[in-house]
């Protein structure tokens, strides 16, 4: 995903290598004092320089160090990628790790960049679900009359993002979840209305951040083509959900300025997250919880890309969880959900 794993300019390289050399002074796995008068660091490891994930993560520092009363000093430190940030945070080299709920499964289940992996201080755990971005399928308008459902891809040669991104492993889960083939044809994304149009492929998958931006590269496609969204079935639908993964509905007017076919586009959201291992302070995650709570609407005003967790900040939370039911839970996300009447007797808590 372009947004969430970008590469980094020369100037980012830079960068980033500059903030990764003064996170390095801090050599202890656990949070320590930052300087002599005691204040202690959290290191915030997020994706490349250029990515969403580091700019927001950047925006979050001063509301996180005022909750905690100026008590901890954050450094946000970037990674080339959402693997690299997770592995960062799991060995010790950081306290915050940017992920998403489809890294969090992968990490669990032992799979992809975590095949072989063991974390040297201990896996993530579910902490904070920050903002979501939508899978959903299109083809061109010439063929769109072929399909119905998402079943109807099942086999065929479908563009499903690039190979390894986010929305590539989220339509991955959804292949799973509904029991159909996965067959990936990786292409120039930029070819992409050309591949369409000719037939190479059958569809591809589109994606939204908070249900309003479309990927550069789709924005290409859409000036060059007709395209035309296609939904899941409702018994697709319904199998989605019974299995814990969201299915939300997309204006299409907010992401696309031509007729795309439906009057809602459905779409599988990838919840990311800013999540933290188990040893972390209770009280710290709570007060940080408590903070982001509070300044909602102040986010969705600095950011579009937060207007879903303004909506409903709880429910996210929720969602998260929901994918990865398994996974345990931080105490402090812990204790918040139950302030708020939202935690579920099933879920686990972390250890």
């Amino acid at each position: 995903m372009k947004k969430a794993e970008g590469r980094m300019s020369g100037s980012g390289w830079l960068g980033a290598v500059v903030t990764v050399a003064v996170a390095a002074v801090f050599t202890l796995a656990a949070i320590e004092p930052a300087n002599a008068q005691g204040r202690k660091s959290i290191r915030w490891a997020t994706s490349s320089v250029d990515s969403y994930g580091y700019k927001v993560a950047a925006a979050m520092v001063k509301i996180a160090e005022d909750a905690l009363g100026g008590e901890y000093t954050f450094t946000v430190n970037p990674y080339p990628s959402t693997t690299g940030a997770m592995k960062a945070a799991m060995d010790g080299t950081g306290e915050i790790g940017y992920t998403a709920d489809v890294g969090m499964t992968q990490l669990y289940a032992g799979e992809g960049g975590f095949k072989d992996y063991t974390a040297a201080k201990g896996k993530l755990v579910h902490a904070w679900y920050a903002y979501p971005m939508e899978s959903f399928m299109a083809t061109s308008a010439k063929d769109a009359g072929k399909y119905k459902c998402w079943g109807d891809f099942s086999g065929k040669p479908v563009f499903y993002t690039t190979a390894g991104f986010m929305n590539w492993l989220n339509f991955q889960r959804i292949y799973k979840t509904l029991g159909y083939q996965f067959k990936h044809v990786q292409i120039d994304p930029k070819s992409q209305s050309d591949a369409l149009q000719a037939g190479t492929i059958s569809g591809s998958v589109a994606y939204t951040t908070a249900g309003r931006s479309l990927a550069p590269y789709w924005k290409e496609t859409e000036v060059r083509m007709d395209v035309k969204v296609i939904n899941p079935c409702p018994e697709e639908v319904a199998k989605l959900k019974a299995a814990g993964l969201a299915v939300v509905d997309i204006d299409p007017k907010s992401a696309f300025t031509k007729d795309i076919g439906v009057t809602q586009i459905q779409g599988v959201p990838i919840l990311f997250a800013y999540n933290v291992r188990a040893d972390m302070p209770e009280d710290v995650v709570y007060r940080m919880l408590n903070a982001f709570y509070k300044n909602r609407d102040e986010l969705a005003k600095s950011d579009p890309g937060f207007t879903p967790m303004a909506k409903d900040f709880v429910g996210m939370q929720v969602q998260g969880i929901s994918a990865n039911p398994d996974i345990p839970v931080h105490s402090g996300l812990v204790k918040f959900l139950k302030d708020h009447k939202a935690w579920n007797d099933k879920w686990k808590i972390a250890k």
